[in-house]
């Protein structure tokens, strides 16, 4: 049988190696496996569509569904969820006390429109009523200057954004207080080094985020796979191939995780963390599939577009192959 050649381009996640050691196929492929960084990932997809099948950005992927301009189709395999509670970092010599006090001050972004991003203002406005228009956004590179938005957005007049110094980085600016917090995916490097007056909005994140699972049953997705739409035209069978290839690699490392013979995992006590991991958020606590979902893709969708990100409101099944959300179902 002939089999279908695929690029497949993700991060080099235990939810994934299964696929990319081949241990789980993918039905009717033959696969080049590309370990690639999430932004390299990102950039190369929506520029210029190098992959077949690869990692998305959550964010990316609504904008251009928003505006009919995707190039890729969706499945509901959300290989990149994390709290971002922890990603808020301030200037502890500021008064900032409590997510309310961030109100009128300058916060640093990457870029406006990533997905940690929008659920951290989304949550800062749900949880404490802090809304964008409160805050003064100053846009930079973390750790390299000059970093801009990957595509072009359009903000109301109501919503300050501005571009920081070509020379200046978001780091070196929390550091030496010329903003006074930053909202990030990874920690900038005067956090990780410890210089005086830089820390966490919320020092206890572990215990904030759990409380925020309980009440809202929230686990924030970052990213999902996509599988480029001329592909998918040619091949109707293939997102449904792609999405059981990546349901069956998450069980492989599930499974290692509660292995307490000979841990799989370089972590003393991993087993217990994910037990305790369980007694929270169940049995399927990263789970994938449309239905399961729906309350978080729904709820990133409507922060999107009250953050002015998407073109139109979207409607969560828009993202994904039909076929794969009667497939959750099951």
């Amino acid at each position: 049988m002939h089999q279908v050649p695929l690029t497949v381009a993700v991060c080099d996640y235990d939810r994934v190696k299964p696929i990319f050691d081949r241990r789980v196929r993918i039905e009717g492929c033959d696969i080049v496996p590309l370990v690639i960084e999430a932004e390299e990932c990102f950039h190369r997809a929506f520029r210029f569509q190098e992959f077949d099948v690869c990692e998305m950005s959550m964010s990316s992927h609504m904008a251009t569904v928003s505006r009919g301009e995707n190039q890729y189709v969706g499945i509901p395999a959300f290989v990149s969820r994390v709290f971002r509670h922890a990603g808020i970092y301030i200037r502890t010599d500021r008064g900032i006390d409590r997510p309310q006090d961030l109100r009128g001050r300058k916060v640093g972004v990457p870029e406006y429109q990533i997905t940690a991003n929008v659920w951290m203002r989304g949550l800062l406005k749900d949880e404490y009523g802090v809304d964008p228009k409160d805050i003064q956004w100053r846009r930079g590179g973390i750790e390299e200057p000059g970093r801009g938005e990957r595509s072009p957005i359009s903000l109301p007049d109501n919503i300050d954004l501005q571009q920081v110094p070509d020379d200046a980085t978001l780091s070196d600016m929390l550091a030496n207080g010329e903003i006074d917090a930053m909202l990030s995916a990874r920690a900038p490097s005067c956090f990780e080094r410890g210089v005086a007056n830089v820390g966490r909005l919320f020092p206890n994140f572990r215990e904030v985020e759990q409380d925020y699972y309980r009440r809202t049953g929230l686990f924030p997705i970052m990213h999902m796979i996509g599988i480029r739409k001329s592909l998918v035209e040619a091949h109707p069978w293939l997102p449904v191939s792609v999405f059981k290839a990546f349901l069956a690699a998450k069980d492989i490392a599930v499974k290692d995780l509660g292995e307490i013979a000979v841990l799989m995992t370089t972590l003393p006590w991993v087993v217990d963390h994910y037990n305790e991991t369980r007694r929270l958020m169940g049995e399927d606590f990263w789970p994938y599939g449309y239905e399961k979902n729906l309350n978080t893709l729904e709820t990133f969708a409507r922060y999107h577009h009250d953050q002015h990100l998407s073109a139109r409101p979207v409607q969560a099944h828009e993202l994904f192959a039909p076929s794969t959300l009667d497939l959750s179902k099951t």
